[in-house]
């Protein structure tokens, strides 16, 4: 459409976009003039009727684009700092004792109001309610007692906190001895430490620590619980390069308050308590070679620690440790983040009839695993030693005899320690874990551990007549006993 120059008015290709809700019509596409101060003219009108519309916005307008740039509010007008404190309480009310332990580590005041006792004592007695006793046509009767503003405003602050706290603790500690009551007689084991260990909340992690002192934490395992130990498994991507590596710490960890509902939180509280501490300096020369595949190589240390090396290389593809059952909770629980919980000792007596007799009446439980296969499991009874056979504080007890084949087990399958990470899985031949259970005479643990092994090729010959193969021979040795 023709125009004459100058006084035609310039019509746009297209409409104006619709404003954005609660700012009106911030500008509108109005003719302009087609002349060079018509424009300009134009464009401070736009700026001037967008500037009116809110006072959020900037006054400057892009006149290629025509659009506006929100400005930024440095502080904002509400913060949940700056709120009642009987309105955060509140709102505190709403939450459940894991989130109110996190939210008293914010400030001082949020600590103060997140131990509010009125808050604290509806969560205990929600969890835990009081009872009385109450005579009535001759029968005992209990009842509900209804908490009261009284026992709320009577205690210091924190007091129905750390009251809840305690009671949440004695009743898991109650829940895992009624579980752990029941023994295996074959073991002197509890049978239902799998189930002990699931109502406890507890969990394994290792920390490595480099030469510089920062310490990589690693939470994801995976858990094999066999007959008489828990092996676990960790592997990833996120391993630190092995010659930058100094110590490896195990730790058993429990949540503080355990929710038997949900899985254990990493972020919540819990406790740690020191298990094992390995050096990793020189680890390839101080360690002990357990055995190779085609992709890794297997280094041990005591106790029952695996770590898995990529075979060219000082990359650590898996780390494996294995517990044995006695005692397990307590040195997963009892001790601290610096300090070992220490076993109690064990004295063997000697016979009261005839001291000369020596040690007798002691069993021995073997099992030979893998993560998915067991090799061999049995028990051997009736274990005894002379009293010549006690020197320095050891005893020498013999378990199976070449010449007797009365006593011997055979062997499952082909033995071979099974490994797996993300991308790839083998299974290193003529190695497995071994478990060893020993029982004195009242049937109580005497000597356990829980360690990898590997078996070498013996140069004797049998004597059996119905067994023509060939010999194996396994040794394990620590700072308590030997076994051959």
């Amino acid at each position: 459409m023709a125009a004459a120059r100058g006084s035609a008015p310039l019509q746009y290709g297209r409409e104006a976009a619709p404003a954005p809700a609660g700012l009106g019509r911030l500008c509108s596409f109005t003719p302009v003039a087609a002349s060079r101060s018509g424009r300009a003219a134009g464009l401070r009108n736009m700026s001037q009727s967008f500037a009116a519309g809110s006072k959020k916005y900037s006054e400057t307008v892009n006149a290629d684009s025509l659009c506006w740039t929100p400005s930024i509010n440095s502080k904002p007008s509400v913060c949940i700092e700056n709120m009642p404190s009987e309105m955060l309480i509140k709102v505190f009310s709403y939450l459940d004792a894991v989130s109110l332990l996190h939210v008293a580590c914010v400030n001082k005041r949020f600590y103060q109001l997140a131990s509010d006792n009125g808050i604290w004592l509806k969560m205990y007695f929600s969890c835990f309610p009081a009872k009385r006793r109450i005579w009535k046509n001759e029968f005992l009767q209990m009842e509900t007692v209804p908490s009261s503003c009284a026992v709320v405003e009577d205690r210091k602050p924190g007091y129905w906190k750390k009251e809840y706290i305690l009671k949440q603790i004695a009743a898991v500690k109650t829940r895992v001895m009624q579980l752990v009551k029941p023994v295996d007689p074959c073991t002197g084991l509890p049978c239902k430490n799998q189930k002990a260990i699931k109502a406890s909340g507890l969990s394994w992690i290792i920390v490595l620590k480099d030469k510089n002192g920062k310490e990589h934490v690693m939470e994801k395992a995976h858990l094999s619980f066999k007959h008489t130990s828990v092996s676990i498994f960790w592997h990833g991507t996120g391993w630190p390069c092995l010659d930058v590596l100094s110590t490896l710490k195990l730790f058993g960890v429990i949540p503080l308050l355990p929710d038997q509902s949900t899985a254990p939180s990493k972020n919540g509280p819990r406790r740690r308590s020191l298990i094992a501490e390995y050096s990793l300096s020189h680890l390839t020369e101080s360690s002990v070679a357990v055995g190779s595949d085609n992709l890794v190589q297997l280094f041990s240390l005591n106790p029952g620690l695996v770590v898995g090396l990529w075979k060219g290389s000082n990359e650590i593809a898996f780390v494996t440790v294995s517990l044995h059952y006695h005692q397990l909770l307590e040195r997963s629980a009892l001790g601290s983040a610096t300090v070992q919980y220490v076993l109690p000792p064990d004295k063997p007596v000697l016979d009261d009839i005839d001291p000369e007799y020596g040690l007798h009446d002691y069993d021995l439980h073997l099992d030979m695993h893998s993560e998915k296969h067991t090799y061999m499991c049995g028990t051997f009874r009736s274990l005894f030693c002379r009293k010549g056979d006690i020197e320095n504080g050891y005893l020498k007890l013999t378990v199976v005899s070449l010449k007797d084949n009365t006593k011997h087990i055979p062997l499952i399958g082909t033995v071979g320690l099974s490994w797996e990470t993300a991308a790839f899985k083998g299974i290193v031949k003529d190695c497995y874990m071994m478990d060893v259970t020993v029982l004195d005479e009242t049937q109580k643990p005497f000597w356990c551990f829980s360690a990898p092994v590997c078996m070498e090729l013996s140069s004797k010959v049998s004597n059996l007549y119905d067994y023509m193969g060939h010999i194996y021979i396994t040794d394990y040795a620590d700072s308590e006993a030997n076994v051959s």
